[in-house]
């Protein structure tokens, strides 16, 4: 089994600012602002989230509105993977779907810290043809 260094968690919609696939966060944040979660569901996510607020730190990029996104290191985030479970299970309970996207090739790193580094992303997407199909 081939160890992966990074994991993200993202959806099928596109960020406008990175033109990448949404985030976790986001992801949640949207099924909240649009009142799609019961106000329940919509307080345990905002637990999480201040969770996260409190012991992951914000990466400057991130803040700065900067187009980049966002990788857990798989070495050291068990407990952050730990914590995000809960999300992910809100995310299945209002059928959003997402992935788990595992790489050793994140893309340009531009911030890094104990738990998660930030890549910076073209923000342009990149279209190519079909490859010729099997004969």
């Amino acid at each position: 089994m081939m160890h992966y260094r990074y994991v993200r968690i993202q959806g099928q919609e596109l960020a406008e600012n990175t033109m990448y696939a949404k985030g976790i966060f986001s992801m949640c944040w949207q099924l909240v602002q649009n009142d799609t979660m019961e106000p329940e569901d919509a307080d345990l996510f905002r637990e999480i989230d201040a969770w996260f607020v409190d012991h992951l730190p914000f990466p400057p990029p991130c803040r700065n509105q900067e187009k980049v996104v966002c990788f857990f290191k798989t070495e050291n985030s068990d407990e952050m993977l730990r914590m995000i479970r809960p999300a992910l299970w809100l995310l299945e309970k209002y059928n959003h779907p997402y992935y788990l996207v595992y790489t050793n090739t994140p893309g340009e790193i531009v911030y890094e810290d104990q738990y998660q580094v930030a890549v910076r992303v073209p923000g342009v997407l990149q279209i190519e043809k079909l490859q010729q199909g099997w004969d």
